[in-house]
């Protein structure tokens, strides 16, 4: 099979299709991981800590580069440039990330929107143990009543949730590009081509 070498040769809604399901995959793992974490576990375990969040998103992530690879494969024969793979893996970092967003703000919905209650008095109860000095406390707290504020607002809360995700899925993408537009690596099989 010849490589297509323009992206309009590929119709709309087969393209469509990588981002829909990579993405969708990519973000129902991340957050039914970060939930079950958040429901099984104390606010101060490893399940609860941003580095254990940080890896599953990069874990699951993943789903961009095998997304990317099977659209060179099955869509571009094999061969793919820097800009078409990359704007795949984007595509596919945006739709993990929508979906990110709206499965947490249906948990949000589901507890009433208590989570940045709990966040709040978790971090001042952290503080209080560590022996913080009064005043710098007070600060703290300020600094944390404001943020549940802002959080409150969807219009601060959603674009931040999203933010927390896609800084992720832009790198995988970028790696994931620079890797896949050597047709060497990884090359496609005869089935994997139709």
């Amino acid at each position: 099979m010849a490589p297509q070498s323009l992206a309009g040769e590929v119709g709309p809604m087969k393209t469509l299709k990588y981002p829909l399901t990579y993405g969708l995959l990519s973000g129902l793992v991340i957050i039914l991981t970060m939930l079950t974490g958040i429901l099984l576990s104390s606010r101060e375990s490893f399940f609860s800590s941003e580095w254990f969040g940080y890896l599953v998103m990069l874990v699951a992530l993943t789903f961009i580069f095998v997304g990317v690879k099977r659209y060179r494969d099955v869509e571009r024969g094999g061969v793919i440039k820097f800009g078409a793979a990359f704007a795949m893996g984007l595509a596919i970092a945006g739709a993990a990330g929508l979906a990110y967003v709206a499965v947490w703000e249906v948990y949000l919905a589901m507890t009433d929107y208590a989570f940045m209650d709990e966040y709040v008095a978790g971090i001042i109860r952290a503080r209080q143990a560590e022996g913080i000095a009064p005043a710098a406390l007070a600060e703290q707290v300020a600094k944390l009543e404001e943020l549940r504020a802002n959080y409150a607002n969807p219009l601060f809360r959603v674009p931040m949730t999203f933010l927390e995700i896609f800084p992720v899925g832009l790198l995988v993408s970028l790696v994931s590009a620079a890797l896949l537009r050597n047709p060497k690596l990884l090359p496609a099989t005869v089935s994997a081509q139709r």
